[in-house]
């Protein structure tokens, strides 16, 4: 009986330990349907919400502010709104307690509107009003 070489024991252990160290991973089920879920139940919902209020503030908040400001988020029945100078912002706070506040409240209470908050900003990059492109941090 021939002795097998060391050629071929170390080729046999060489794929006995590739064997035994190799794993066939079953197949992972498709992204698309999960990533579908995701933006129906998280953006479509949320996106929906926000759109009921911003359609609630253009048509009681006169144009002219409106020109001044922007919707930068409704989070958790807050409303957060950018006006791009102060004497906008002064005019803005004297609009809204002059009663649309309590106007908007009542008319973005289905979508959840329970405050506002008005913040000095800009959302825009460029000085003159042909400039108002939002810009958006890198």
């Amino acid at each position: 009986m021939a002795t097998p070489s060391k050629h071929s024991l170390a080729l046999r252990e060489i794929r006995q330990l590739h064997h035994h160290k190799t794993r066939t991973l079953p197949m992972a089920s498709s992204l698309g349907p999960e990533m579908i879920d995701f933006f129906k139940q998280s953006v479509t919902r949320r996106q929906t919400k926000l759109m009921k209020v911003a359609e609630c503030w253009a048509a009681l908040v006169p144009q002219l502010l409106i020109e001044h400001c922007a919707l930068e988020s409704f989070s958790k029945g807050t409303l957060t709104v950018i006006v791009d100078s102060s004497s906008h912002l002064y005019e803005l706070k004297q609009v809204l307690l002059a009663g649309i506040e309590k106007q908007l409240m009542i008319a973005g209470r289905a979508a959840g509107l329970r405050k506002i908050v008005l913040r000095s900003g800009r959302w825009y990059a460029g000085d003159t009003p042909d400039d108002r492109r939002a810009k958006f941090s890198s």
